[in-house]
């Protein structure tokens, strides 16, 4: 989806419009102006077992929400807020029916099985093994282990309501709800999740050691039991493929 200048500037001032009189009739228009990026984003997760007109119409709640959230005066792009609601509002369709829906059994099977199997190598060892030792000891490949991980990290999720651990034990879902002084940069990450998910299990892995758990290369390739050279072109292979996806959408 994509405008020109003037069409851009043309929602610019019917968001501005909606915003002071919230008419219905403006929403409807704003909202029938933007499917085509709620279209575009369900597409991404029909490799996950839901006819895609399914998640189109939940794209769309995700992008109703959107409309009615947004605030034209703080200069953000419409697209740029939209996006990760309207894919919170996909993850949490997928997270409620459960992760049998969006994960092979053989994974889910595997996943369950490589905590003994790290456990028993951790004892003999005395330290954690490396991909490359889970896989020989379990009998499947490296990519299927790191398939399985990255299926463990992807749909673990809490309860809102649960305790977020903090001194006044507020839930999860109330400091959620506070402003967030790093919402842009959380809105640009999730942007990039619907490409990331299309990197193999290992480029994906490393991303995800790399930008989310702040690992070092060097770390990396320890935990993955491959070299760092071998860490860092791949990094960099998966860095090059983001930028020109991104620049190939902008």
């Amino acid at each position: 989806m994509a405008f020109d200048s003037s069409e851009r500037e043309a929602l610019r001032q019917r968001f501005r419009e909606f915003a002071e009189s919230r008419d219905r009739g403006i929403r409807d228009e704003l909202i029938t102006a933007h499917m085509g990026l709620a279209e575009y984003l369900a597409r991404r997760f029909t490799n996950r077992g839901e006819p895609l007109d399914d998640l189109v119409q939940v794209a769309a709640l995700g992008l109703l929400k959107a409309v009615d959230r947004f605030d034209p005066s703080r200069g953000l792009e419409f697209s740029t807020y939209a996006t990760p609601t309207i894919v919170g509002e996909l993850k949490r369709h997928f997270r409620d029916k459960g992760w049998a829906v969006r994960v092979p059994r053989r994974v889910q099977e595997l996943h369950l099985r490589l905590g003994s199997v790290v456990s028993i190598l951790s004892q003999e060892l005395g330290r954690s093994p490396t991909i490359g030792e889970i896989a020989q000891s379990a009998g499947v490949s490296e990519e299927e282990v790191l398939e399985a991980i990255e299926a463990g990290h992807a749909y673990r999720f809490t309860s809102l309501d649960a305790p977020s651990g903090s001194d006044d034990e507020s839930s999860l879902s109330a400091e959620i709800g506070a402003d967030d002084p790093a919402l842009l940069g959380s809105e640009h990450r999730v942007t990039l999740s619907p490409l990331i998910a299309q990197f193999p299990p290992r480029e994906r892995t490393i991303l995800h050691l790399r930008f989310f758990e702040g690992l070092t290369q060097s770390e990396i390739a320890a935990r993955l039991g491959i070299s760092q050279m071998h860490v860092s072109r791949l990094l960099a292979r998966a860095l090059a493929q983001l930028r020109t996806q991104t620049e190939d959408e902008s």
